[in-house]
């Protein structure tokens, strides 16, 4: 499991206040991309390798 200290969190901005179902992203660390449930910030998050999510990104966007 991947040290999460220091990660700083952000909702999509597609993402409405409404309380819905969000993923929280954490890019800021060297070398891990965190992602969590929005509704329970305490609980458990995937991480992900930079190149890994990076491909993720582009997979989504070109099949938009």
């Amino acid at each position: 499991m991947s040290d999460l200290t220091g990660a700083i969190w952000r909702k999509s901005t597609r993402s409405g206040g409404n309380g819905g179902n969000c993923v929280e992203v954490a890019d800021n660390l060297p070398n891990v991309v965190g992602v969590r449930d929005s509704k329970d910030p305490a609980g458990p998050a995937l991480t992900f390798s930079r190149e890994v999510w990076r491909e993720f990104i582009e997979d989504v966007k070109a099949n938009h």
